[in-house]
């Protein structure tokens, strides 16, 4: 009998033991199983906020598209991933920052579908003057690069566009010269390319920027 009692007080302990190693292990679980359902809720959080913000991308490419059906079907513009795309050679002459007559029209004619986008979506329009890569220096020492070229053109629809009737806090103009060009500089076509302007809509919290030799 005493030899039993002995054998129950030598397995309590190990019993005791085994408990607590089960509380480990469920407390462990139970920790993993709380990141794991955190990560899995933030994962849903974020993939959530990302398809509204492509809703919302899309909402505004859909509704840019429409203010600018007609000369878009005309394919006197483009519009790609919300830029707004003019050829150089449409408003301007060759090293110049005039407008020619086709040019002034088309502006004309953006002018009042761009202000009623502005103004539904309470954004600004960015307008971006590029050029190609050849020096204007070479054939017009009116500017003394292709930036001050290009932020001469930028402005220059920029004013356009406000005495059309946009609001003058509604657009800005920016200049990137011959920085990212659209197509290669080596033949007159892609250059012709790379002349241009681009207006695009910006948030009115921060003004984000794109930049034209012709």
């Amino acid at each position: 009998m005493d030899e039993f009692d002995g054998a129950i007080e030598h397995s309590t302990p190990v019993w005791a033991v085994f408990g607590d190693l089960m509380s480990g292990l469920l407390g462990a679980f139970v920790l993993i199983l709380v990141g794991v359902l955190g990560v899995q809720l933030d994962l849903v959080t974020s993939l959530e906020a990302e398809v509204q913000k492509r809703r919302i991308e899309e909402q505004r490419r859909e509704a840019l598209e429409k203010a600018l059906a007609v000369p878009l079907a005309a394919g006197r513009v483009t519009l790609n991933n919300g830029r707004i795309g003019i050829s150089g050679s449409v408003l301007f002459a060759l090293n110049s920052d005039e407008l020619q007559p086709e040019g002034r029209q088309l502006l004309k004619s953006l002018a009042p579908p761009l202000a009623a986008f502005l103004s539904v979506n309470d954004e600004m329009l960015m307008v971006s003057g590029f050029t190609d890569d050849r020096p204007v220096r070479d054939t017009n020492r009116q500017f003394a690069d292709n930036l001050e070229l290009s932020a001469q053109r930028a402005l220059t629809v920029t004013r356009a566009l406000i005495d059309e009737g946009i609001p003058s806090s509604s657009v800005f103009a920016a200049a990137f010269g011959q920085e990212q060009p659209v197509a290669s500089n080596a033949d007159a076509e892609g250059r012709s390319r790379n002349r241009r302007v681009e207006m695009a809509p910006v948030p009115k919290t921060g003004k984000a920027g794109a930049g034209g030799n012709g």
